[in-house]
């Protein structure tokens, strides 16, 4: 087991720094939509005590494609100084260029990062073959192991179960995969015909528990920026479901009420675009500001009266 504060229940279940919760974290601006370097502290606190396994900066909820090179180095090394010895980090790193993703990850100073996170190439729509090169140059030349990340909604490119499987065992240092199709028998097929220690998180918050349920090891959550406790109570709730110790049936009654308040929320973060959702529920927890940059806008003040309603319904705690 490593040296950071990490759930010890979760990972003895699953024997990985990347099990359970891990939150997409959002990048915070300040009101002139400049990098808000204390509310990245404040983040990290939060998410710190509310127990989720693990932070990915940098990913599509981070709006990393609006950050320049050296925000991201700014943005990357206070997440560092924040979650030192505390909890592990994931820098997302991605391009639809081959060798451009190559010369981001030898330029870009993962030090302080356990793993690089890369989406599928977008825009370009390459065939099985051109994906599968795609990772097998980047993972050749990272000093990091990489998670391979599947989210054809948002790339217009699907890596198929086929191509994840042969990419696992291509190198041992391709970790896992982060997939956000939301088809859950794909987590099972992948989880079937990939070693045991391949990792299988969902990233759709939407169909977490099914993911669960299927073999996904954990999931990478975008509500969990304001909700980590019940993100994180609700997973060791699913991992509770078997355990002939615990009674099933006061189990089975959270479960239904976790799974119904989160999918609620679900729904509004989501239903104007993300992050623009989420931001405005964290301002709303004073836990950063709710700007976000162009071509994302702000979110309409008949969903903010929503989501204030049901934060004051609603507030993070196990349940």
């Amino acid at each position: 087991m490593s040296n950071y504060k990490i759930n010890p229940f979760i990972y003895e279940k699953n024997k990985s720094l990347f099990s359970g919760v891990g939150v997409a974290s959002v990048t915070p601006f300040d009101n002139n939509g400049n990098i808000d370097l204390d509310a990245i502290d404040k983040l990290c606190e939060y998410f710190f005590l509310g127990g989720v396994s693990y932070v990915v900066v940098q990913g599509t909820t981070g709006e990393s494609s609006t950050l320049s090179f050296q925000e991201k180095e700014i943005v990357n090394q206070r997440f560092v100084s924040a979650l030192k010895n505390k909890l592990p980090l994931i820098l997302g790193i991605s391009s639809n260029s081959t060798s451009d993703l190559c010369d981001l990850i030898s330029r870009t100073d993962t030090a302080g990062f356990e793993a690089i996170m890369s989406v599928c190439p977008y825009y370009n729509k390459p065939s099985q073959e051109g994906i599968f090169q795609h990772f097998k140059n980047a993972v050749d030349i990272s000093p990091l192991p990489i998670l391979l990340y599947n989210v054809p909604g948002r790339t217009s490119s699907d890596m198929s179960d086929d191509t994840i499987i042969k990419l696992s065992s291509y190198s041992e240092k391709i970790i896992g995969i982060k997939e956000a199709s939301g088809i859950t028998d794909r987590i099972a097929n992948i989880r079937k015909n990939t070693h045991d220690e391949f990792l299988v998180i969902s990233g759709d918050d939407f169909t977490m528990i099914d993911a669960v349920r299927s073999g996904a090891d954990g999931i990478i959550s975008v509500a969990a920026n304001a909700y980590p406790s019940m993100m994180n109570s609700t997973y060791i709730q699913l991992l509770w479901e078997n355990d002939k110790s615990k009674p099933q049936n006061i189990l089975n009654t959270k479960l239904k009420s976790s799974e119904f308040i989160l999918n609620n929320f679900f729904e509004l973060i989501f239903d104007e675009g993300n992050p623009s959702g989420i931001k405005f529920a964290m301002s709303k927890l004073n836990l950063c500001k709710e700007k976000v940059r162009l071509p994302l806008t702000e979110i309409s003040n008949k969903l903010k009266d929503k989501i204030i309603k049901f934060l004051n319904k609603y507030p993070d705690n196990d349940l």
